[in-house]
């Protein structure tokens, strides 16, 4: 992760959304993007705002909508342990509660894709785990897994996708080992409706991939393997840089973890996967924006915090799979170049960080490959799901 750009020089307000045509012209940059190290501290603004304990907000129930209606509001809790629809077809969610935090009420939420694999399959579930201003849309990526004989879970951590409420901070967190309470609930439920079948296979994607990493170290045998899709074990640029940068952010988060840090917030990424630009998929306007949410103090000290432990190198107990592109493509305008490469993460960063985490950690760089490798081409994806399966033959079954 790079901090989404904050070396350019167009700035995007913080509600705001540009919209572009689908067939509008492209534009491309010849400047690669400077590393965190150009960082251009004159152009940063941190702004402070604690919220209040504030009631969960009352947003009409949208269980049975279809993802346009779906667009103007977020989602109620379902019943306590009780499977509503969700608005992917054939799937269904629960809520799962967290208790409270500063914000108000808090829960994440299991989405469970109803269909079932063919009768008798022994091999484990899978927990989907999503990104940094991301959720859970993917039913191409989930009929893979259940083809292949597994029963499909997929997780939206607090604050984030269905689990965002009105009275939160999108995706704020101050420390990611609290993203274990929604893993442990949701790994609960999974091994309550499966009882016979292994721990799950948790597949992750970039920040989630952090999260994942971290718990497995903390929760042994809690997963039978790891397949991580471009997970960011590490912030872009050089060492100093990332020192400057952690240093920046630890003083201002004592004084109010929820300050945003102002930086631009390119939709470059976004145009490669929306079907309203030049992708294919059909994104939540709330739960995938067209920039990232902003970055507050405490969630750059959790992800900077889960770095370092990296660094420091894991001893995960079970079989780990790390799938990267091939390549990186930092540019400041869209360029063609980001639908065939990541353009949000140092993916030979990212290799040489997969070694820390296992002394057996099996690296596959799929070319052609987006940041979400899941979500790239089709016939990228499928190759990146072959190498998947044929790995799992070998670990997992």
């Amino acid at each position: 992760m790079n901090l989404f750009g904050v070396h350019a020089r167009e700035y995007v307000a913080k509600d705001r959304l540009i919209y572009g045509n689908r067939h509008g012209q492209i534009l491309s940059s010849t400047h690669l993007r400077p590393t965190l190290a150009s960082l251009d501290l004159a152009h940063m603004t941190i702004e402070h705002e604690r919220k209040t304990p504030a009631s969960q907000s009352s947003s009409a129930d949208a269980a049975e909508s279809d993802l346009e209606e779906l667009s103007e509001e977020l989602l109620t809790d379902s019943p306590p342990e009780e499977w509503v629809a969700d608005y992917l077809p054939h799937c269904s969610r629960m809520t799962l509660p967290l208790g409270e935090d500063f914000e108000g009420p808090v829960s994440a939420t299991l989405v469970r894709c109803d269909q079932d694999p063919e009768p008798g399959s022994a091999l484990p579930p899978v927990l989907q785990i999503h990104g940094w201003t991301d959720y859970f849309y993917n039913l191409p990526m989930a009929y893979q897994w259940i083809e292949r004989g597994h029963r499909f879970y997929a997780l939206d951590l607090r604050k984030y996708g269905r689990s965002l409420r009105e009275h939160q901070t999108p995706g704020h967190i101050e420390d990611l080992t609290e993203y274990d309470a929604e893993i442990n609930a949701a790994c609960a439920v999974i091994a309550a409706e499966n009882p016979e079948l292994p721990a799950p296979v948790i597949s992750a994607h970039s920040t989630g991939g952090l999260v994942a990493t971290l718990w497995a170290e903390r929760h042994a045998r809690g997963a039978s393997a790891l397949v991580l899709n471009s997970p960011w074990l590490e912030l872009a640029g050089q060492s100093p840089a990332r020192a400057a940068a952690e240093g920046i952010v630890t003083p201002l988060n004592r004084v109010n973890p929820t300050a945003e840090l102002k930086v631009p917030r390119p939709e470059n990424y976004w145009q490669s996967m929306s079907s309203q630009a030049h992708g294919e998929w059909e994104l939540h306007p709330r739960w995938r924006p067209r920039v990232s949410f902003p970055m507050t103090m405490g969630w750059l000290k959790a992800v900077f915090a889960g770095h370092r432990r990296v660094r420091q190198g894991l001893d995960l107990d079970v079989p780990v799979l790390v799938l990267l592109a091939e390549k990186s493509a930092f540019r400041t305008q869209w360029n063609e170049q980001f639908q065939e490469s990541d353009s949000v993460l140092d993916v030979d960063l990212l290799a040489r960080r997969s070694h820390k985490l296992s002394r057996v950690v099996t690296i596959v760089r799929i070319p052609r490959a987006m940041h979400d490798i899941f979500a790239s081409a089709e016939q990228v994806r499928n190759a990146a799901f072959q190498e998947t399966s044929k790995w799992l033959r070998g670990y997992v079954g």
